[in-house]
């Protein structure tokens, strides 16, 4: 009995012995696969979208280039559609006074986008730093010469394929519309495009003037002055045209985190459809965020890098993260604020 007893106990030294080992394994293994996952998580939530300062999680802001779209303004071509998706808007004068809009498009896909329409002077300045793709629906010789030059992937409505369409609702030329998940397909290097904007670190606050709403003096044709209304609950611009809300197809108003007001100079250009705007130099500017504007200057000394802003004592203006609309105003408009 006493050998069974020992080797009783012998056995179960052993099978104790056993179990607290694979414990250990297993314990071991869990705090690796534990550390890995963080790690995992910890770079997911590290990328940022080049062009909102938003995190990514997903990370697609980093796995495609620029999408950039030029989308008509007049009001036959209203309302849009996927101009609340773009990540920064551009908002250039064109001939006649009427504005015309150049999207760009990399952290958020919608299915449709338009009406598109065609190239300007102004936008080989605005696209060169950005690199991508330029979606556009023709225009002068001129200007399509220069957009050529352009270091972008030109699609245009002959080469769009099935990722451009009619839409026999509307009257042409107001509706031509393009699928953008399909124009990602289309080439271009997978390059993620520069930051155009700097952003406020995590917890700073955005020092400025109070400002409850603004209208910008945009271009000769009052039409299309849009006004800004903060709205504190969402923390965003709400864009109207007058009392008329500035809304999308799918009824959603345009309501950007930043609007940046630069004080732009056009000139005739032979040729060109219209006055050319001329988008490097040196201006005026007023930056609008979280309820508050500061005035400054934009510089931007030539096509291969963006624009920067800097406040009356020269340090840069950082923007919230998120959406931001860009006015090229008409230089001497100026902005007439409601504080």
């Amino acid at each position: 009995m006493r050998v069974v007893r020992v080797a009783g106990a012998t056995v179960a030294a052993v099978v104790l012995a056993a179990a607290c080992g694979g414990s250990g394994h297993t314990a071991k293994h869990a705090a690796a696969s534990t550390t890995t996952t963080a790690k995992k998580a910890a770079s997911a939530a590290a990328v940022v979208a080049p062009l909102t300062g938003l995190p990514d999680p997903s990370g697609a802001s980093q796995t495609r280039p620029a999408l950039n779209v030029k989308i008509e303004n007049t009001p036959q071509a209203r309302p849009q559609t996927g101009l609340e998706a773009a990540d920064v808007v551009y908002e250039e004068v064109v001939d006649g006074g009427i504005t015309r809009f150049l999207a760009i498009y990399n952290s958020t896909v919608p299915p449709v986008v338009g009406p598109v329409r065609s190239v300007r002077g102004i936008d080989p300045q605005l696209v060169w730093p950005i690199g991508g793709i330029f979606v556009y629906s023709g225009g002068a010789p001129q200007e399509v010469a220069r957009i050529k030059a352009a270091p972008v992937l030109l699609i245009d409505e002959s080469a769009g394929g099935s990722a451009m369409y009619r839409d026999r609702s509307r009257s042409s030329p107001h509706n031509l519309y393009a699928r953008p998940d399909q124009l990602f397909g289309r080439g271009g290097k997978p390059v993620p495009p520069p930051p155009l904007f700097q952003y406020l670190p995590a917890g700073a606050v955005f020092n400025g003037q109070p400002a409850a709403s603004f209208t910008v003096n945009q271009s000769p044709d009052r039409g299309y002055d849009p006004t800004y209304t903060w709205d504190a609950a969402s923390r965003t611009w709400k864009r109207s045209y007058g009392s008329t809300p500035f809304t999308m197809s799918n009824g959603t108003q345009i309501a950007p985190t930043n609007v940046i007001v630069q004080a732009t100079v056009y000139t005739p250009a032979p040729g060109a459809s219209g006055a050319v705007g001329q988008a490097t130099g040196q201006g005026d500017v007023w930056v609008f965020t979280d309820g508050k504007v500061v005035q400054g200057r934009w510089s931007r000394p030539d096509m291969n890098q963006p624009a920067r802003y800097t406040d009356a004592n020269g340090a840069p203006i950082l923007l919230a993260p998120g959406r931001t609309w860009v006015q090229l105003a008409m230089n001497g408009g100026g902005v007439n604020i409601t504080p």
